[in-house]
């Protein structure tokens, strides 16, 4: 699935953007104008990126997700359905890492939200044993995991969400309220950085509600919504879609990933601990189908009217994946369901064949389309200019994505914020259809103006702009000082500067509890199995 990445270069694919290094700047604090979307990541991948080459670190933190979503499914096949074996692990793991829900999230390049799919297991297992029988089970699993899956909000929110089912599950060792609390304190402690954030910077605003339709979920063709949701396909861009889920082989796929999942259900019922995971899954199916609906769209723009913190909410598609555990276990479950019938090993064969032969193109990096690519050396020079002197950047063309033709045919963000140790002022106005849903980059927005109006420096460096970089060769021709320029970038020298944002220590240290949650969790995992191997 990832070969193609093991290739030397960067992944630079729509919002998947490495670079050879990363900063900690105000922007990857969560201290500008934009929403916090990509906390603490960037901070990890920031630290990270100053010991390993940043785009090695983002390559194995995508590969590590996909390995620990299979890995995962399989240990929590062998605890919620032990009669299920060798063979329903295999079914489970298959599953978790073959489905469309991974081959979209991959061509998106949501690689931050993969790993957290692939904690989720991980996070139920850790529950369950606490809810099961306590002996030897501690709290620190759910700790290390949901801050794990923390990696990004909406990933520490989907462990969360899968914790608190896991506590309602029946068992006679640690009672649902203090599961609840342990699973409740982890969440909070992991959601450290980007909740501190915008109370820093107050950056939340309501302009996220504008672009709630079109982020709702998209029915493929031969399904409606519903079904395509259930089929774990269904994301808001049809451009990041495999090609065998554009056509109405599409139906046919469905088909086959969810007779698995139905053939195992008569058996996982009757498995106490997957009971809230089957709710959780059919919930995570029906609510994004809800919010797809008129009333539903109207609902989701008034709650993150009221509430903007809550505009993680728009991508509707993305909560499915709510849906693994429970499809894992329902998987499993499937070949002791047609035990009696056909030997286990050869239900678990055909089941797991058959995912893979619907979804053929999720091979060899989703047909080709998740590659390395390398940067054009005017970019180093670029870089290595304003990181010598590092003041406000404003970027054109204008718009958050931008298309390379050194980087493939998909668009891609712009990787520049992340490889500059200045702050990069930027709109996050996205062009999806046609329309542009704007970002919250109000300042960036009136900057940008002021640069193609033809402003000259002593404007703009009253206004604070250091620097101004014109991407690609469609950009506009600047009457500025040339620092740099070739036929992919140019750099031109304004002098303007802006004082760091305020508060950098307290949102620097939120970043660190968060990895101190990480680091705590894993210690006392370790420290639990030698306990348990003396004893």
């Amino acid at each position: 699935m990832t070969a193609p990445l093991l290739a030397p270069g960067y992944l630079l694919l729509r919002d998947a953007v490495s670079t050879p290094k990363a900063y900690l700047t105000d922007a990857a604090l969560g201290l500008t104008e934009a929403a916090p979307r990509a906390l603490p990541q960037d901070f990890f991948v920031a630290v990270a990126s100053h010991v390993v080459d940043g785009g090695v670190v983002v390559k194995l933190l995508l590969v590590a997700g996909l390995w620990l979503a299979g890995w995962g499914a399989a240990r929590l096949a062998d605890v919620v359905v032990p009669a299920a074996g060798l063979a329903g692990q295999f079914v489970a793991a298959t599953l978790a890492v073959w489905n469309p829900y991974v081959a979209e999230r991959l061509l998106q390049g949501h690689w931050s939200l993969l790993v957290g799919y692939g904690c989720l297991p991980w996070v139920a297992v850790a529950v369950l044993r606490l809810r099961g029988s306590g002996d030897d089970a501690t709290w620190w699993p759910v700790l290390f995991w949901i801050a794990v899956a923390g990696l990004t909000p909406t990933g520490l929110m989907l462990a969360a969400t899968v914790a608190l089912a896991c506590c309602a599950a029946q068992g006679t060792g640690r009672s649902r309220p203090w599961c609840a609390a342990v699973s409740l304190g982890a969440a909070v402690l992991g959601a450290l950085p980007w909740l501190v954030a915008p109370m820093l910077a107050g950056s939340l605003s309501s302009s996220q509600a504008a672009g709630v339709p079109e982020f709702a979920a998209r029915a493929e063709p031969g399904l409606g919504t519903l079904g395509s949701l259930a089929g774990l396909g269904g994301i808001w861009n049809g451009q990041a879609v495999p090609d065998t889920r554009t056509t109405l082989f599409a139906l046919v796929a469905t088909a086959v990933l969810l007779v698995v999942v139905v053939v195992g259900l008569p058996t996982a019922v009757r498995c106490p601990g997957a009971r809230p995971l089957l709710v959780l899954a059919a919930v995570a199916v029906i609510a994004p189908a809800l919010m797809a609906t008129g009333p539903g769209l109207a609902a989701v723009e008034a709650v993150v009217r009221a509430v903007p913190g809550l505009g993680v909410l728009r991508d509707a598609q993305k909560w499915v994946a709510l849906a693994l555990p429970g499809y894992a276990v329902a998987g499993a479950s499937a070949v002791v369901t047609v035990a009696r019938r056909v030997p286990r090993g050869a239900a678990a064969a055909v089941c797991c064949l058959a995912l893979i032969a619907v979804l053929p193109d999720l091979a060899w990096g989703v047909g080709g389309k998740l590659a390395s690519v390398q940067y054009p050396p005017g970019w180093t020079t670029a870089a290595a200019l304003v990181n010598a002197d590092p003041r406000p950047v404003v970027v054109l063309p204008q718009a958050s994505m931008r298309h390379f033709p050194w980087a493939g045919d998909a668009p891609v963000l712009d990787p520049l914020p992340r490889w500059v140790s200045a702050d990069v002022l930027t709109t996050g106005d996205l062009n999806i259809g046609g329309r542009t849903v704007p970002g919250e980059g109000t300042h960036a927005r009136a900057v940008e103006r002021l640069v193609l109006s033809g402003s000259g420096v002593e404007e703009l460096s009253a206004a604070g702009v250091g620097w101004v970089v014109v991407e690609g060769r469609e950009g506009p021709q600047l009457s500025l000082p040339v620092a740099f320029a070739d036929d992919d970038i140019a750099v031109y020298r304004v002098g303007g500067d802006r004082p760091a944002a305020s508060h950098r220590g307290i949102a620097i240290a939120a970043h660190l509890a968060w990895l101190a949650a990480v680091l705590a969790g894993a210690a006392g995992m370790i420290a639990a199995r030698r306990r348990s191997a003396v004893h």
